[in-house]
């Protein structure tokens, strides 16, 4: 990272990360400067790609998705890539696709409403072209889930 941030900048990101909708208000008087100087600072951390968007978090339980689920897929050759990213990318239960190592090509994170409508989307999954194997892991329970990353360990900031 090549942006230079400071204390300030790092206290704004980490109160941020833990309430996306704090008022600059609030943030002003976390980090003792003014509004007008915050959301300037803020537009910059936006402008440099250090925030990418403020979202609010829902209980997927309280919406009856009450499946989670891990499946590794693997794409045969680089020509069905792009279009396997495109299709899963473009699906509203695939929380997640990574491209990874190891066991398959790709890594999905699903939430879904029950089995049958798991079932019904890895069985459409399964049949993308270069598609030849998945592997799916159900959560039972989840102990951890978080999107905070721990900056003050990666990013030495300017006195």
């Amino acid at each position: 990272m090549s942006q230079k941030l400071d204390k300030i900048d790092l206290q704004i990101l980490n109160h941020l990360q833990k309430k996306g909708r704090a008022q600059r208000n609030k943030l002003a008087e976390i980090v003792h400067l003014s509004v007008p100087s915050v959301s300037e600072r803020m537009r910059k951390l936006e402008e440099q790609d250090l925030i990418q968007g403020y979202h609010a978090e829902l209980n997927s339980k309280q919406f009856k998705f009450d499946i989670t689920a891990f499946v590794f897929v693997e794409v045969d050759g680089s020509d069905n890539y792009k279009t396997f990213v495109e299709k899963a990318t473009g699906e509203p239960e695939i929380m997640e696709c990574h491209s990874i190592t190891g066991d398959g090509s790709h890594m999905l994170k699903i939430r879904t409403e029950n089995t049958a409508s798991f079932e019904k989307l890895l069985s459409t999954i399964q049949s993308w072209n270069g598609v030849s194997k998945s592997r799916s892991n159900i959560v039972l329970s989840t102990f951890k889930e978080t999107h905070e990353i721990p900056i003050e360990k990666t990013i030495h900031p300017e006195k």
